[in-house]
């Protein structure tokens, strides 16, 4: 395999375990808000209609269609109007209770503290992701693994989202990287692949709990895989 010398990752789904540490956090919402005697049949019933919501509603964020703020707040709103709860407050305070667990949770994809640890012995790493600034940061120091990176470059940060080229541009600019020498790491075929292709690198797709793109440059089901394939 071609020998990179700086990885860029993505965070959500690659790294850090989104879909486990999000659902913890909403099942503690449902029981701390006892929203089971307000209506909802069960923790799962709510976490079923809120990751289908939050998917949808993310789609139009990244077209630029909806600002971060009424995302937040909207896809619990909707979430809970699917169970006939229409509590005008309550919306705002789960998005709040929501955005200070979650991030503070610790779950990791598998094998990526070994997988990490080995590649930062002979690469230079950096984080891509379109999350929130302030909610990634955390996610990264609650998780064990900020320090092993050299720059965080958030979407909110760069002034434009995967799959755009240009928030790949902007992070050859910040490191000093080249593009040949760079490869994108990620889950999403959409945003992390499709925008690697997009600004002419190459790209690993992590493809764990997804179909594997079969245009990039080489594809990995564990964390394991991609510490060997980088080694």
């Amino acid at each position: 395999m071609k020998r990179y010398r700086h990885l860029f990752f993505d965070l959500d789904h690659t790294l850090w375990d989104f879909r486990s540490n999000s659902r913890e956090a909403l099942r503690e919402l449902v029981a701390d808000h006892d929203l089971i005697a307000r209506g909802i049949p069960s923790a799962e019933a709510f976490i079923e209609a809120y990751e289908e919501i939050n998917h949808a509603l993310w789609a139009e964020h990244g077209a630029g269609r909806m600002p971060k703020e009424v995302l937040r707040v909207l896809r619990f709103r909707t979430g809970l109007q699917r169970f006939g709860i229409t509590d005008g407050r309550l919306p705002g305070r789960l998005s709040e209770e929501y955005l200070e667990r979650c991030p503070r949770k610790t779950s990791l994809m598998p094998g990526t503290l070994e997988m990490l640890r080995a590649a930062a012995s002979n690469h230079r790493m950096h984080i891509i992701t379109n999350g929130f600034e302030e909610v990634q940061h955390v996610k990264l120091r609650n998780s064990g693994i900020n320090d092993l990176f050299e720059l965080v470059l958030t979407s909110e940060r760069a002034g434009a989202a995967k799959p755009h080229a240009a928030i790949f541009q902007e992070a050859l600019r910040r490191t000093g990287a080249s593009a040949s020498e760079s490869v994108m790491i990620g889950d999403n075929s959409d945003t992390d692949m499709l925008g690697a292709r997009n600004a002419g690198w190459d790209h690993i797709h992590y493809a764990a709990e997804t179909e594997p793109d079969t245009l990039a440059t080489h594809r990995v089901a564990h964390h394991d895989e991609l510490r060997r394939l980088l080694a």
